[in-house]
């Protein structure tokens, strides 16, 4: 067992790490696969504040920092799934605005201390806040807060946090990026 002080900014948050919260498709799945190295669809969002700071979570899985999000379940549309992350992981109501883009590989892979593993593929949004103050749950996240683009060159960003954040530069850059209608 082991126990995060999150004391950045004016959220503070003692949690003792637990096994994550597994949906029920993916407890059966690897009831039949085991620790076997799945690949999941996933979405992230990337929210900017106006000063341009980006929102990053600090997960209870490891204390590492990485863009809020999560796996995608069955009959799910992504725009939906994230919204409900969002909320979930930050207490922040979105919107999605566009899709910047697709990403995977072995940037976007995860070993999880039970030995599970995963390669996700993440659709990666951009959102718009529509209601709610940044606040951690709990559960999955220790720490709700934005960063500006110099602290994040000093935090411990999580392999896939670190993939997503790099990708977003060029994301922003592609003029075909895919824009949201749901």
């Amino acid at each position: 067992m082991l126990t995060f002080n999150a004391e950045h900014g004016a959220v503070l948050l003692t949690v003792t790490l637990t096994r994550m919260a597994m949906p029920p498709f993916l407890r059966a799945l690897r009831e039949k696969v085991g620790n076997d190295l799945l690949v999941l669809p996933t979405v992230a969002g990337l929210v900017s504040d106006d000063r341009g700071r980006i929102l990053l979570i600090r997960h209870t899985r490891d204390g590492n920092w990485v863009l809020p999000g999560g796996c995608m379940e069955p009959d799910e549309y992504p725009a939906e799934r994230l919204i409900a992350e969002m909320r979930e992981e930050t207490g922040l109501d979105v919107r999605p605005t566009r899709l910047l883009g697709v990403y995977g590989g072995a940037g976007c892979r995860v070993d999880y201390p039970n030995g599970d593993r995963v390669s996700c593929v993440v659709s990666l949004f951009s959102c718009d806040v529509v209601d709610g103050t940044p606040r951690p749950d709990g559960e999955e996240s220790l720490e709700v807060r934005f960063f500006s683009e110099d602290e994040l060159v000093s935090l411990n960003i999580s392999t896939i946090g670190r993939t997503l954040l790099d990708a977003r530069h060029s994301a922003f850059q592609e003029p075909d990026a895919q824009r949201i209608s749901r």
